[in-house]
């Protein structure tokens, strides 16, 4: 059964992988100059394939985190802090708006844009530096607020967010429950729906304060989404049935980890043998302890207490991206366990969990967490 959900779980990945999904939506190459700005956690990934897609000729940028594997001939490389922004991101928010704005008639600029873009790719507004943008990060990743609204507050304290990065054509790899461009990367080339008083609640819900700016409500060029977590559910469960399971998909959960994992295993426990409960999404962590996790290890450790007795119970839960908050994996597996309580309310659950090591997947579309019942 392990054998059975890492398989699955890479099937969810193949699904979204910018080899896959991104050759049949590039365009065209243009008259004029073609710049290529690929930012977020597929950087590297989507610009090898712009690069094998159009050959020499091309310019432009990858901005990846930090220890991202991967070499590029024509593209300029940036490795910047994620989650939360170093001076790197400066430099890489700067050298973006630059390319772009460089662009004269004729020319066209493509931007290839997937999660994890709003910390690698970051520009302090007007009145702000990096460390207040840093300290305002820090926080809300650690109160669990949803990554909606981490994202309304960024593009609000940003020079680069919410618009303001001029593009032809964004094609994108969505790593946001609902797929809604404005927080795909926290929105760098389209309109913002949300404003000043938007994120000023959100700001004062969690005791913060910071100057803001307005957003872009108009922008010109075209948005698409080539790929999201439901294409890495629908790959998860139809490997599930190849190798004989019967898939009950949860589609893209949100909310606390710890209480999913044990609504999750609850479900579980009541499904009959050789079924495949699935889901993905985006979970958060109200950050108390001073241990070292994420959602995911945090939803697996509350998964295997709530399945206690159940030793025909098996799964697996992991970030599409390969790295889980502050763990180092992916994620971990999940097995009825009685201890791990203590360890669970100290937010450590990477101190004894079965840890699920991919390294980075050349994609990023949240989570993808998968409990499987022996038939």
């Amino acid at each position: 059964m392990r054998d059975h959900l890492v398989k699955m779980f890479q099937a969810g990945i193949a699904a979204c992988h910018p080899d896959t999904v991104l050759p049949p939506q590039l365009p065209p190459r243009a008259d004029g100059r073609l710049i290529v700005l690929a930012l977020g956690k597929a950087a590297i990934a989507m610009a090898r394939v712009a690069e094998a897609h159009y050959g020499e000729g091309i310019e432009g940028l990858a901005v990846a985190p930090h220890g991202t594997p991967g070499r590029l001939s024509a593209l300029e490389t940036i490795h910047a802090g994620h989650p939360v922004p170093d001076e790197a991101s400066v430099g890489a928010a700067e050298r973006l708006l630059a390319l772009a704005q460089s662009a004269k008639p004729g020319d066209f600029v493509l931007v290839l844009l997937s999660g994890g873009a709003s910390s690698l790719a970051c520009l302090p507004g007007d009145g702000l530096k990096l460390a207040d943008i840093q300290g305002i990060t820090a926080h809300l990743l650690r109160s669990g607020a949803t990554v909606s609204e981490i994202n309304c507050v960024r593009r609000h304290m940003s020079g680069i967010k919410g618009g303001r990065l001029p593009a032809d054509l964004t094609l994108a790899i969505s790593d946001v429950v609902g797929d809604r461009p404005e927080d795909i990367g926290s929105g760098p080339t389209v309109a913002d729906p949300t404003t000043c008083g938007d994120a000023q609640l959100i700001l004062n819900r969690h005791g913060l304060a910071t100057t803001l700016t307005e957003t872009a409500k108009q922008v010109a060029g075209t948005f698409r989404v080539i790929a999201s977590a439901r294409d890495a559910l629908r790959a998860a469960a139809a490997e599930a049935e190849r190798l004989g399971y019967l898939p009950v998909l949860l589609g893209e959960c949100t909310g606390e980890a710890r209480a999913a994992g044990q609504a999750h295993a609850a479900i579980a426990r009541g499904l009959p043998p050789g079924s495949a409960l699935i889901s993905g999404g985006e979970l958060t962590v109200t950050v108390t302890g001073k241990g070292r996790g994420g959602p995911n290890l945090e939803y697996a450790l509350a998964a295997s207490l709530a399945l206690a007795g159940r030793d025909d119970i098996f799964g697996l839960a992991a970030d599409t991206d390969g790295l889980d908050g502050t763990s180092g994996a992916a994620g971990a597996f999940i097995a009825a366990r009685t201890d791990g309580a203590e360890t669970l309310a100290a937010n450590n659950a990477a101190s004894v969990s079965d840890l699920f090591v991919t390294g980075p997947t050349g994609t990023n579309v949240n989570d993808l967490r998968i409990i499987l019942v022996a038939p």
